[in-house]
């Protein structure tokens, strides 16, 4: 599947979710202070939910999850993610209904275990990475601050 597929697809998803899914978004993850994106598409796959600051992933795993095609599948997936350096959790629907708040302790857990990381830099930088101020010049905000900069 190209990435505009799984793009659209993932949109489709979020349109879509299970009362389990929306259960879980709505009443933790959500304004969880790490920052959690739902239905989101990495390399071949679309995870339920997932933090690229701590690298985790959320999975919800309904009735077609025990199937022997699908769990072989849930099974090359995790390996795929782990090599990526991505922790899967996954949870039943039935746990989101019945053990939320045990659910939303293990996800915590797991989040302190790994707090969020600063994005990833796009470039590479041969010499030294130091924050300098900005002056963005004129208009009425004059917007100011600090960036990043190589300093060779």
């Amino acid at each position: 599947m190209a990435a505009s597929e799984r793009i659209s697809r993932a949109r489709t998803l979020r349109k879509n979710a299970t009362p389990e899914e929306d259960l879980l978004w709505y009443r933790f993850l959500r304004r969880h202070p790490a920052r959690f994106r739902r239905q989101h598409p990495i390399g071949p796959y679309i995870l339920d939910f997932f933090c690229p600051g701590c690298r985790i992933a959320v999975e919800l795993d309904g009735g077609g999850h025990y199937e022997p095609e699908q769990a072989e599948y849930d099974r090359r997936r995790d390996q795929w993610l782990s090599e990526q350096s991505i922790f899967v959790l996954r949870f039943t629907n039935t746990e989101i209904k019945e053990q939320f708040a045990a659910v939303c302790e293990t996800i915590q857990r797991k989040v302190a275990e790994h707090p969020p990381q600063p994005a990833a830099r796009q470039f590479s930088c041969k010499g030294e990475l130091k924050y300098l101020p900005f002056d963005g010049g004129g208009g009425p905000q004059g917007r100011r601050g600090w960036r990043t900069a190589c300093v060779l």
